[in-house]
């Protein structure tokens, strides 16, 4: 999350989260993929089985964040905000 540092009156500052748009989501997949195959092509020399396990792992974990931007587009902005506060909500009744 991107947050926004307010300062009070008196001279306390905090930080208000800010939501991130799918848009911002894409970038940041984007950014880690793209420094993964850096690493990637990196380590390709030193070891094929840790490749083959690191691009098993990369795959999954792209696929899970491509099917997390699907269901929030097609959730919509509402949708998705009534199921973060119905989590936050449920997640904070254990506490």
């Amino acid at each position: 999350m991107v947050d926004e540092v307010i300062e009070t009156k008196d001279g306390l500052k905090l930080r208000k989260l800010v939501e991130l748009k799918t848009s911002t989501a894409d970038e940041y997949q984007n950014a880690m993929l793209d420094r993964v195959e850096y690493f990637k092509k990196q380590n390709e020399k030193k070891s094929i089985f840790n490749s083959t396990i690191q691009n098993t792992v990369v795959s999954t974990l792209s696929t899970v964040l491509d099917l997390k931007i699907q269901v929030e587009k097609s959730l919509g902005q509402e949708t998705m905000k009534k199921v973060h506060d119905f989590l936050d909500e449920f997640l904070l009744f254990g506490l």
